[in-house]
């Protein structure tokens, strides 16, 4: 492992993925790789109980949910499955800016017949739709500046009726050793090699988003830690 940086403030570096010139092919084994590691750390079971709660407001209509930068579409897919499994109807919507990832989505949920619609829209500039019961981001927030933060997080809770749920990476120097040691056991992307460790630079402290998350008005929102190294946000309109 390469000498740990220093972890003390966030650090935004330019990531391998983003770049708009990267290889497709190059992109579509990093989705697939961030699909495994969402996998290892069980981040549906995170956001799960949400949707429980929210299915017990619903009285048996589907529960409307929407994943903001939805990337590989894995979560939604997850989410589909586990509904199917104790019978609880859903109804999933994912956008994401890049078309790379949308066709990935689309093609992952077509693969295991899961119900979910995509569609592309920018998270900060685009007209986002509204009345969902549940709208949540998973590994998008430390993408962005602490202003965006803020104004995303403001965006989904203007796009919910019920709960927005926020699940991230946590900057720490174990979280830090973790992502670099992690990316290279679950995945052979080196594009996912590089931004692992970026990830973790850029991500917030429990401190730090609960300072976001109350200037975006998600005041009363609780924040929990859980593996690995992620913390769940969560906020209720009800």
């Amino acid at each position: 492992m390469p000498l740990m940086p220093p972890l003390s403030d966030r650090d935004r570096q330019p990531e391998v993925m983003d770049r708009p010139d990267l290889d497709s092919g190059a992109h579509h084994r990093a989705l697939h790789g961030l699909a495994r590691i969402n996998r290892w750390s069980r981040s549906v079971s995170a956001i799960w109980p949400v949707i429980e709660a929210a299915a017990r407001q619903t009285r048996g209509r589907p529960v409307r949910v929407f994943d903001l930068a939805c990337g590989a579409g894995d979560e939604l897919v997850g989410l589909w499955q586990k509904a199917e499994k104790v019978r609880v109807p859903v109804a999933l919507d994912g956008c994401d800016v890049s078309s790379v990832a949308l066709e990935h989505a689309t093609r992952r949920a077509s693969a295991a017949g899961a119900a979910v619609r995509f569609f592309q829209a920018d998270a900060l500039r685009d007209i986002l739709p509204d009345g969902y019961d549940v709208v949540c981001a998973s590994l998008f927030l430390h993408h962005l500046a602490d202003d965006e933060a803020v104004a995303v997080l403001g965006r989904m809770k203007r796009s919910t009726a019920r709960y927005v749920v926020v699940d991230d990476l946590l900057r720490s120097p174990a979280g830090y050793a973790l992502a670099w040691a992690g990316t290279r056991l679950l995945t052979r992307s080196r594009v996912v090699h590089t931004d692992g460790p970026l990830s973790v630079r850029a991500a917030f402290t429990v401190s730090e988003v609960r300072r976001l998350a109350d200037t975006a008005g998600l005041v009363g929102a609780t924040i929990r830690t859980h593996w690995p190294y992620r913390f769940l946000l969560t906020w209720s309109r009800v």
